[in-house]
């Protein structure tokens, strides 16, 4: 499976209705830093992406999800094993 395809599945599918539905949500925070921080949790409540890094600002920190939403699914995969 490519990572564009995976990334799709986990982020959202199409239900049989044709309508997607959510398997995952980023969810935003304030870390103890009192910075904003994001993670992307399956329903399943596994958190499979966080942002990495505090962001000083809750805006900065929407647009770290809004690049991982544009950009993830065509993100090629470099294997470095």
């Amino acid at each position: 499976m490519c990572l564009c395809s995976f990334v799709r599945k986990l982020i959202g599918r199409k239900s049989e209705k044709g309508v997607r539905t959510m398997a995952a949500t980023f969810q935003l925070y304030k870390d103890r830093a009192g910075e904003f921080r994001w993670r992307l949790v399956h329903e399943n409540g596994q958190i499979i992406a966080d942002s990495a890094e505090g962001y000083t600002t809750k805006a900065n920190a929407i647009n770290g999800i809004e690049s991982v939403k544009e950009n993830a699914p065509s993100a090629p995969v470099e294997d470095q094993t």
